[in-house]
């Protein structure tokens, strides 16, 4: 396959050959009929033999810039039909499934920002085509332990191995959880990339819905010795969101502040007033913080650091559900002292 597209590169090189020596041949005869018709004229006008060095010097204008024109083709050809021919061949490759496939940057300066664009989709190509590859990887996994789990405690219920009692039945009941909170994830992560997911907007209190959010996990933080609590600037008007969306991005933040947040520590969610008419809501934590080269790719879908123990959806989640709204979301962090992800809001009724 990657000669028939050089065989392709090859054509189009002679074509575009071709049509800069059709334009040249032109352009050579036309200079052959003006200097053709002005010896002609010169000779109708009885000019006398002495002129003959004019007509040499005509002639040798002519030979001049014929062969000026040969390399203005020449140079022509190799600085932008070749760089086309790269691309050209390059694309093809691409389209077989190399992405590791680039082409030299060189030519006028169009060409060199078509050979520009080229490079940078294939390297975005690359990028999404690990992380397909990663998501595989993540999603077998993720799927092998709880199917592991129910598959081991039925067959030892039926072979008579376990009893059937709710201590037996409760932990295949979690597993099940487990595998519906994977497939909502990866549901919900399709629809918002796709921008086909459908928002049920209503006039909704961010106070409260912070605080219903808080409740929910009280119990859990309660149990690892972690403080919970929401504060809220006054006024704060009615937003026009999807409350079920708005309340999934809290629980995304609550649960991952909860998960890297020592015994003893302390999580706030904060609902305030910020600037361009937006309503912002900081999630903020006292755990060991996130390293300055992870920050930038925690939002990365199916992005996971080392330590992590979920699927590394949760805040790419929350990243699309949170643009679908036609807000923004980012996260500060410093080693040791913690991490604050905040997101804003418009207020659709300014």
């Amino acid at each position: 396959m990657a000669h028939q597209w050089r065989k392709m590169r090859g054509r189009f090189l002679w074509r575009v050959g071709a049509l800069f020596l059709l334009v040249f041949v032109f352009t050579c005869g036309g200079v052959v009929l003006v200097f053709g018709a002005a010896a002609n004229l010169l000779g109708v006008l009885g000019v006398p033999g002495n002129a003959h060095p004019l007509a040499l010097t005509l002639g040798a204008a002519a030979l001049v810039f014929v062969l000026a024109s040969l390399l203005l083709v020449g140079g022509a050809v190799r600085h932008t039909a070749m760089p086309l021919g790269d691309v050209i061949e390059a694309a093809g490759r691409l389209a077989e499934g190399d992405y590791s496939v680039r082409v030299v940057e060189r030519g006028s300066r169009e060409v060199r920002a078509l050979a520009h664009a080229f490079n940078s989709m294939t390297e975005r190509l690359a990028v999404h085509d690990e992380q397909r590859r990663d998501l595989l990887a993540d999603v077998t996994h993720e799927l092998r332990t709880p199917l592991t789990v129910i598959q081991g405690n039925l067959e030892g219920l039926l072979d008579g191995i376990y009893p059937r009692d709710d201590a037996h039945l409760q932990p295949i009941l979690e597993e099940t959880r487990v595998l519906s909170r994977l497939i909502d994830d990866l549901r919900t992560l399709a629809l918002a990339e796709s921008g086909a997911l459908r928002l049920e907007k209503e006039p909704t209190d961010l106070a409260v819905l912070a605080s219903e959010a808080i409740a929910s996990f009280r119990a859990q933080a309660d149990a690892a010795g972690i403080e919970l609590s929401t504060d809220a600037a006054p006024d704060l008007p009615l937003l026009d969101v999807d409350p079920a969306r708005i309340n999934q991005v809290l629980d995304n933040l609550i649960s991952n502040a909860l998960r890297y947040t020592p015994n003893g520590g302390a999580i706030r969610v904060r609902c305030s007033f910020a600037s361009g008419a937006h309503v912002a809501v900081a999630v903020s934590d006292t755990g060991a913080g996130i390293p300055p080269d992870r920050l930038p790719h925690i939002f990365d879908r199916f992005y996971r650091s080392s330590d992590s123990r979920g699927t590394g959806l949760g805040l790419a989640i929350a990243k699309n559900l949170v643009a679908a709204h036609g807000g923004e979301i980012e996260a500060e962090s410093r080693l040791g002292e913690g991490t604050t992800i905040r997101f804003r809001l418009p207020l659709q009724n300014q």
